[in-house]
């Protein structure tokens, strides 16, 4: 008699190796790092607010889609561009996953986010609708525009209000958290193109911090960021305490460190803008209780 094995055999494993592959190429080119940070920081928003457990996987589950969405469209859009630029680092360009998978993943993320959001409430839900459009109409053609930092100051802006209009009784967020949530976005745009307006400039991307090239950049980068942390510091009621204003004081040196940098190819500013927007978002966090 001869035994048999019974171990799985290659053929049955391949198939489903190859699956889990382009699984990871499509979440690949959903641009998975920024999804993630802003889901996250949504996410503890809506915690620190009062919002229900359920209500803020709720509000995760309608943030998470809408970025995904936006991921996709981003390197679909873009996919003649990213080709042409030899980004093998982006899996729709290099071939790893083909567009039509994209196309249906961004749909699918989109046509999700609708009643999620909704599921929040008609206002909270339309205002993240709005920032998700706003995202949505940067990859169509505003990205290459002096207009290039709207959308990333409406789709920032309306995040508190996608988390205030949740709550009972609907309250609008108070105007500092607006405007430091919107600042924020404008300087997360200007700090994400830092490393790449070269690039961009060759492929005829010219937002407005490509127009006004890498030290302007760089400083509308730090004074937004600046900006953000001076309203989420001194735009609540009632006295500033010593921390906070001295944490102010070094984030406002630390912008114009930034602005200053010696011309040339460092990586520093755009690591030292890094600095400051986490240091905004962590205000923003901080004032999660105090947003309506």
């Amino acid at each position: 008699m001869h035994s048999v094995e019974t171990s799985a055999t290659p053929a049955t494993a391949l198939p489903r190796r190859r699956r889990t592959g382009r699984v990871i190429r499509l979440l690949q080119a959903a641009h998975p790092a920024p999804s993630a940070a802003v889901t996250a920081v949504v996410t503890a928003l809506a915690a620190a607010s009062g919002r229900s457990s359920a209500g803020t996987v709720l509000i995760a589950a309608a943030v998470l889609s809408g970025q995904l969405s936006v991921g996709w469209s981003n390197d679909l859009i873009d996919v003649d561009r990213d080709v042409a630029a030899t980004r093998h680092d982006k899996p729709l360009a290099s071939g790893a996953v083909s567009a039509r998978a994209v196309r249906i993943a961004a749909g699918c993320a989109l046509v999700t986010c609708v009643p999620l959001s909704l599921a929040n409430g008609w206002l909270a839900g339309g205002a993240h609708l709005i920032g998700v459009a706003a995202a949505w109409g940067y990859n169509l053609g505003v990205k290459s525009t002096v207009w290039s930092w709207l959308p990333y100051a409406v789709a920032f802006g309306l995040l508190p209000a996608f988390v205030t209009l949740s709550l009972p009784g609907a309250p609008w967020p108070h105007w500092w958290a607006s405007a430091g949530a919107a600042l924020l976005g404008v300087g997360a745009h200007a700090a994400n193109v830092l490393p790449d307006i070269a690039d961009d400039l060759a492929v005829n991307i010219r937002g407005l911090p490509q127009r006004v090239g890498p030290r302007g950049a760089r400083t509308l980068a730090a004074s937004a960021l600046a900006a953000g942390s001076a309203a989420l510091v001194l735009g609540p009621a009632g006295p500033v305490g010593m921390p906070e204003l001295a944490g102010l004081a070094a984030t406002c040196a630390l912008s114009l460190v930034v602005a200053l940098w010696p011309a040339g190819r460092s990586r520093t500013p755009f690591l030292l803008c890094l600095g400051l927007a986490a240091a905004d978002v962590a205000l923003l966090l901080l004032s999660g209780a105090h947003l309506a």
